[in-house]
């Protein structure tokens, strides 16, 4: 399965934006598909999954903030991000993970800048 995420770029702090990732595959039978995210020098989290029930699993610096949403007819997935902060400045990953325990797929890294 391949991924190809888009969507990133520079947005003031306040603003918006929205990420999309494609699979090569069908991602309807897919446990989870989500986005993580890389800030420079720190590990990659989580910031946010869907389950193949519509579950959702959020990190607590974005809830309330940060949407996902699962199209498993077009094979795609958004991250819808809104009142942006500076700290949320990074390299954006779409992932999906077929079964509960992988194997792991990720997309190229899409990388998001909130200027203050």
């Amino acid at each position: 399965v391949q991924l190809q995420a888009s969507g990133g770029g520079l947005v003031p702090a306040g603003g918006s934006l929205r990420l999309s990732c494609a699979a090569s595959g069908r991602i309807s039978s897919f446990n989870t598909v989500g986005w993580y995210r890389q800030a420079p020098g720190k590990q990659r989290e989580l910031v946010i999954g869907i389950t193949r029930d519509g579950s959702t699993n959020y990190a607590d610096s974005v809830k309330g903030r940060f949407t996902i949403s699962r199209d498993n007819v077009k094979n795609t997935w958004d991250l819808q991000m809104n009142s942006l902060e500076p700290k949320d400045t990074a390299v954006y990953y779409c992932h999906a993970r077929p079964f509960i325990l992988g194997p792991n797929y990720w997309g190229q890294g899409t990388l998001v800048t909130v200027s203050s």
